[in-house]
């Protein structure tokens, strides 16, 4: 799937991919990516960018909701070639560097791939560099006197559970989520506002306290981590989550 890019704001664009998905937030000569694709992904990077009119220079600062591979991958070739910030919560810091892990161990994954979608999945993860394993040694923490400073000026809104350090942020009241919240998933038994499996949680419970959090704020837009665009209250969207998760019991 090639990637779609789709206006919410006049600054924020959404993009999606059928495998994960990312966030360019436009100033009048700069943007601001949130999250980056796979490595894999670079080129459907580079060309979300194009489609608005901007190149890999352009790129001020790259900001991580967390640093799994699907959301980080591509950060580290323009962290690497052309010197681009790159910014996470300070809890994530060390994971965006490599110092530690948290992620699914491919020992569980591959317990679970002898079911048609979770092969067809791990393929195609695997194509898109899901075993890569460098960090971005330049990796910073986000502090608010950044955040005023990029395009949007991002407000973090910490939600770990994910991973330990997982951050969502709002810009221009939109709501992106990351993997706090996700509309949809190849592994996902439906769509619809949902957690990722507990496998792929650092903090399970975690994650259920930050959808409380979630709760909390008023945006009426979510850009999901994974999963299509959510133009309806962010209250609705925690309370369908948190329902499936009741199901699920």
């Amino acid at each position: 799937m090639a990637p779609v890019v789709t206006p919410v704001t006049d600054r924020v664009h959404f993009v999606q991919t059928d495998l994960v998905n990312w966030t360019v937030v436009v100033a009048e000569e700069s943007v601001m990516l949130v999250d980056a694709g796979f490595p894999g992904s670079r080129e459907d990077v580079l060309d979300s960018l194009a489609q608005l009119g901007f190149a890999p220079a352009d790129v001020r600062a790259i900001l991580l909701t967390h640093a799994h591979i699907d959301h980080f991958g591509s950060a580290i070739w323009f962290a690497r070639e052309h010197g681009t910030p790159v910014y996470c919560h300070a809890d994530e810091v060390g994971h965006a560097k490599r110092e530690y892990l948290e992620q699914a161990s491919p020992g569980a994954v591959a317990a679970h791939v002898w079911q048609p979608k979770w092969l067809k999945w791990s393929v195609s993860i695997i194509a898109k560099g899901a075993l890569t394993r460098g960090g971005i040694p330049t990796a910073a923490p986000l502090t608010e006197q950044i955040a005023a400073r990029l395009p949007g000026a991002p407000k973090a809104i910490p939600t770990p559970g994910h991973t330990g350090g997982h951050c969502s942020y709002l810009v221009d009241g939109i709501l992106i989520g990351g993997d706090a919240l996700i509309t949809g998933h190849p592994l996902a038994s439906r769509p619809g506002p949902q957690l990722l499996p507990a496998m792929f949680n650092h903090d399970h419970d975690g994650c259920r306290r930050s959808l409380a959090a979630l709760a909390m704020l008023d945006s009426q837009v979510l850009v999901p981590g994974h999963g299509p665009l959510w133009r309806e209250p962010i209250t609705a969207a925690v309370a369908r989550a948190q329902a499936r998760l009741t199901s699920e019991l």
